[in-house]
């Protein structure tokens, strides 16, 4: 797995929309037989809150329990600790200048993808700048819940994305 940090510039002369940046990712993934899934940096949390959702993802997917057909869908929602795609893509990329963050996994050349992806964002270090108030309210997580634990704010997002498989 590999991730690629920047700013995704939505809505200006690189990406008319969403849809336009997601139809490149899609390209680079297609080409490089590689899964690509872009992530609003703001709630990700950390690496290993993306190694959590597509370790789940996987396993899931080899036992025959997969939510969506689509792998990358199936990775946004773990890392959402969610089943609604929708709800899930809410920390999708949007349009602006969106601190971001590209998870690129697979069997193919994940090395050439993400020099792909690299080309699409303006580089800056975005993984682990997540936005306290929006993980909080994400993830569901309030100040009692946070006032219970040591572990902190990040290690219950941790445990959100673990438990989608017991929510079945």
């Amino acid at each position: 797995m590999r991730l690629v940090e920047g700013i995704a510039e939505i809505g200006g002369d690189r990406f008319a929309d969403v849809d336009a940046f997601l139809e490149q990712t899609g390209e680079i993934a297609a080409a490089h037989d590689v899964t690509v899934q872009a992530f609003d940096a703001r709630y990700v949390v950390s690496r290993r809150h993306l190694e959590r959702a597509v370790n789940l993802a996987d396993r899931e997917r080899d036992r025959g329990e997969a939510i969506a057909r689509d792998r990358g869908v199936e990775i946004a929602l773990y890392a959402a600790g969610r089943r609604q795609i929708d709800r899930a893509f809410e920390m999708g990329v949007s349009s602006g200048e969106t601190p971001t963050v590209v998870l690129v996994d697979g069997p193919g050349n994940e090395v050439a993808a993400a020099a792909a992806i690299e080309d699409l964002l303006f580089p800056v270090a975005t993984l682990g700048a997540y936005d306290e108030a929006r993980v909080r309210s994400f993830y569901d997580v309030d100040a009692t819940e946070l006032d219970v634990t040591d572990a902190g704010l990040a290690a219950l997002v941790l445990e959100r994305v673990a438990l989608l498989v017991v929510e079945r």
